[in-house]
């Protein structure tokens, strides 16, 4: 439905965190767990490639990236069978973790889960120090000052935000949420290095280790 040399020219202002680079990981990650699955990979392939184009327009707009993302796709892809099309929609309008809607095709989940498991692991620990970089964010905070349910209720506070709050508040969470087998498979030794290595980097910090 779309190649990934078509797809590379809708990131050119994305950010280092929601770059191509994130996007082609995705996609290797969707690919292998929708094998697995018996996913259609077209439709996958398609939401992996389309699945955070316009990011930080939408964000400057106030708009939902992945609501966003989704109409774009449609556009794009208009030319295509409208039920592959739809498909692709609408795993790209449910592929967010803090709002709906829920993915309920076994496509929308396995983009769901690899676009999760992106962000745990060794990369979801460089993806959260990038992030916290280029906001000016501080290095650390200690792990039990972070408040969950102020954070989870009320937001992120970008003045106080660190990789730390990043981690307890949504990343060390992540593995519980996927939806397929292989998906949370993988999960499983991603997020037992990131806990590993905030831990050591607490301990480190505070002259521990």
């Amino acid at each position: 439905m779309i190649t990934v040399a078509e797809a590379r020219r809708y990131y050119e202002d994305a950010d280092v965190v929601h770059d191509f680079d994130h996007v082609l990981r995705v996609l290797a990650l969707a690919e292998r767990i929708g094998r697995a699955e018996g996913a259609d990979l077209e439709i996958v392939r398609a939401a992996a490639l389309l699945h955070d184009m316009g990011r930080e327009q939408a964000e400057a707009a106030g708009l939902d990236h992945a609501a966003f993302a989704a109409e774009r796709a449609r556009e794009i892809l208009a030319a295509h069978p409208l039920a592959k099309v739809e498909a692709v929609v609408h795993a790209i309008a449910a592929h967010r973790f803090r709002t709906g809607p829920e993915p309920t095709t076994l496509e929308a989940q396995v983009l769901f889960d690899a676009d999760k498991l992106d962000a745990i692991g060794a990369v979801g620990v460089a993806r959260a120090f990038a992030h916290g970089g280029a906001r000016g964010q501080r290095l650390w905070v200690p792990i039990e000052a972070v408040d969950v349910a102020r954070w989870t209720e009320e937001g992120d506070d970008p003045r106080n935000h660190t990789p730390v709050h990043e981690f307890v508040v949504k990343l060390s969470r992540l593995k519980e949420r996927l939806f397929t087998p292989t998906g949370r498979a993988i999960a499983e030794e991603r997020h037992a290095y990131m806990v590993a290595f905030f831990k050591r980097f607490d301990a480190e910090v505070r002259g521990e280790r």
